[in-house]
């Protein structure tokens, strides 16, 4: 039985797009119309012209290293060294093994005093007692980084911390804050089963972000949320009304202040996806988790209503508000 003409372009048919599908690019006539797939879940940071790119673990960890540098006043220096050291101990990951005794993120071993094995796979913990023993170096801003860091873990091999010195000043520049939105991560969001509001007026997701910032940044002052829920003071169909926003003040307006601004947004969205995240504003900038998210941080356009427009502008605050679901 002859096969018809037909059917062989139907089965070629099936054939390319079984293909285009297999790459993620979709055809139409002959003409590639967009990808089948989402983009990569990835987070980068680019400070002039040099891009950093992390998974999201790394990215979790760099955020906790600088933020804890932010919270204890210390400077952008001590945030490379830290980072630059943790690259090269553990890639950026809370390891639960090592040489010897070593585990965490600066591959601390408990048997020389830094604690114990929970303390020192504590990112929180592990990061504080890099920072006690760095200050205690004289002159540690003026060293350079490998014998800053050097000094602090008393490694086999102090010269590989320079391998990830570039990397450690562009992450250190965007997460403490210094350079402005330069720190973004595309995160693929799921859905996530609603929540009621809680107590303090916030649904459990949003309390995690809450606590999550205290731990790393210390003592906040936030608002946009109450006992018993918020219903005025916010634009029409505001995430505040559902107990799914806080925002992070960080008054008065002023370069420091903008710079710690920035230096918790860019942390927020380097945990987004852990925290499952929605919305990052702060100073006419704007970052979604989603479709938009590897477009970064995008211009924002606050609602055309009365008001403060230092408080619309979100110069003043940092906004975040997580999935509903």
């Amino acid at each position: 039985m002859p096969v018809k003409r037909g059917a062989l372009v139907a089965v070629g048919a099936i054939g390319v797009l079984s293909l285009a599908v297999g790459v993620g690019i979709a055809w139409l006539g002959g003409k590639q119309v967009g990808s089948l797939l989402p983009p990569r879940e990835q987070c980068t940071a680019t400070v002039n012209g040099q891009m950093v790119v992390l998974d999201f673990e790394q990215a979790e960890s760099a955020a906790i290293i600088a933020g804890t540098a932010v919270r204890r006043g210390l400077p952008a220096r001590a945030a490379t060294i830290a980072l630059a050291t943790a690259y090269q101990e553990s890639d950026l990951r809370n390891l639960a093994h090592g040489d010897r005794d070593s585990l965490g993120l600066f591959q601390q071993r408990p048997s020389q005093g830094w604690g114990t094995p929970t303390q020192v796979r504590d990112p929180y913990y592990a990061t504080g007692k890099f920072y006690d023993a760095l200050v205690k170096i004289k002159d540690y801003q003026t060293l350079a980084i490998t014998v800053a860091a050097d000094k602090v873990q008393r490694s086999a091999f102090p010269t590989a911390y320079a391998d990830h010195e570039a990397d450690a000043r562009v992450l250190a520049s965007a997460l403490t804050g210094q350079s402005k939105s330069v720190f973004s991560c595309t995160v693929n969001t799921d859905s996530a089963p609603a929540e009621k509001v809680g107590a303090n007026g916030l649904t459990p997701r949003a309390d995690a972000v809450r606590k999550d910032l205290v731990r790393t940044f210390g003592k906040l002052s936030t608002g946009g949320y109450a006992a018993g829920g918020v219903s005025t003071g916010h634009m029409e169909g505001s995430a505040h009304y559902d107990g799914r926003a806080v925002d992070v003040f960080v008054r008065p307006i002023s370069a420091a202040h903008t710079t710690k601004g920035w230096a918790i947004a860019q942390y927020l969205v380097a945990r987004a996806d852990l925290l499952k995240i929605k919305t990052v504003i702060f100073s006419d900038k704007i970052w979604t988790a989603g479709g938009r998210s590897d477009s970064g941080w995008r211009d924002y356009t606050p609602p055309e209503r009365s008001g403060d427009p230092k408080i619309l502008r979100h110069l003043d605050h940092v906004h975040v508000d997580v999935l509903d679901q």
